[in-house]
């Protein structure tokens, strides 16, 4: 594999995706109001949220697609919500058990990912339409939920973002049994 495809434009921003998680975290433990930290803390997730969109365009428009590229995104994307789920958690702004059920099913389906391509049956999991929901729900509800005041002196976001992580938490029940059930002929051939 050609090194320079490792530290493309793409690849880069996808790697700060990984070191937003540090940053946000850190903007908790900072002297200033929380008012101040929220406000921060949403702007730098939905800065580093969109880049999650804007390095596939630009791996597609440079042609700079790579193996790597593949694995690192949606690694960075699980890491920068798992985070933020957790510091949501601390501060008791989503419910430990809407938190486990997103991170579980990430894990849950990570793995699931992983075997069915050692066992050359990619495609019966492949991504589908119903996690890019799943996901938008997440994007969504995450910042509304960092945020957590009044947005525009209209949206309570707190409200509003806890509807979204709920929806977002039965969306991933959801995308979690169609892809079991798109594995289950391969899981029962190979489990042998």
């Amino acid at each position: 594999m050609n090194k320079h495809l490792l530290w493309t434009v793409p690849t880069l921003m996808t790697l700060t995706r990984i070191v937003a998680i540090p940053l946000i975290i850190g903007l908790y433990y900072l002297p200033i109001d929380m008012a101040q930290r929220n406000l921060w803390a949403t702007v730098m997730f939905v800065v580093f949220a969109l880049t999650d969109w804007l390095d596939g365009y630009l791996a597609r428009k440079l042609n700079q697609t790579s193996a790597f590229g593949a694995f690192l995104d949606p690694v960075a994307d699980k890491f920068l919500v798992c985070a933020s789920l957790l510091i949501l958690v601390h501060l008791q702004r989503a419910d430990v058990l809407v938190a486990l059920i997103i991170i579980g099913r990430e894990i849950a389906i990570s793995a699931l990912r992983e075997w069915m391509a050692q066992i050359g049956a990619s495609r019966s999991v492949a991504v589908h339409m119903l996690g890019k929901l799943k996901t938008t729900m997440q994007m969504v509800a995450i910042p509304f939920l960092l945020f957590d005041g009044q947005l525009f002196g209209v949206i309570d976001t707190a409200l509003w973002g806890t509807v979204l992580i709920w929806i977002a938490g039965v969306l991933t029940v959801w995308s979690m049994v169609y892809y079991l059930q798109k594995a289950w002929p391969d899981i029962v051939d190979h489990a042998k």
